[in-house]
């Protein structure tokens, strides 16, 4: 596991506590990961209001409101799920920062719609949303520690012109 990612960890939990900002996550396919590499950081309390792995669509739709239409519609891995990952994250946890992960991770679960590597996440900033697309190859672990590693670089970029 890429334990400072570059350092970008340590910047996410620095500018969020010199903008006296919180941030929550609703992690998938990278199960916790995310958190884990914020939580490396000291000081990450005053900041990590909370985190969600919500691997079942069950889970998707109970504790962050994503309609049972969309993950019909559109799958548990998509754009729209993603940000109804994040937007109903924001809604309920008060944070300044949301952001919703869906993907697949591998070695198994893709389709030539959807391949192995696919992520779609959510940043959700004081309620405007951005959704992002990722393909990254390798291990599952790899396409993990790559979609925490990009949304560190998205999420330290979002909140630094605030």
């Amino acid at each position: 596991m890429i334990a400072e990612v570059n350092g970008l960890n340590e910047d996410v939990v620095r500018i969020l506590a010199k903008k006296n900002m919180t941030v929550s996550m609703a992690e998938s396919c990278t199960g916790g990961l995310l958190a884990a590499l914020l939580t490396n950081v000291s000081g990450a309390s005053a900041v990590l209001n909370e985190s969600f792995v919500t691997y079942a669509n069950s889970s998707k739709i109970r504790l962050l409101g994503v309609k049972a239409d969309t993950l019909k519609e559109y799958g548990a891995v998509s754009a729209e799920t993603a940000e109804e990952m994040a937007v109903g994250l924001y809604n309920m946890s008060g944070a300044d920062v949301t952001v919703g992960i869906t993907g697949i991770a591998g070695p198994d679960g893709g389709t030539p719609d959807k391949p192995v590597g696919l992520v779609y996440a959510c940043i959700c900033v004081k309620g405007k949303a951005e959704v992002i697309k990722m393909n990254h190859d390798g291990t599952r672990e790899k396409v993990r520690e790559k979609t925490c590693e990009e949304l560190l670089r998205h999420i330290k970029n979002r909140i630094a012109v605030l």
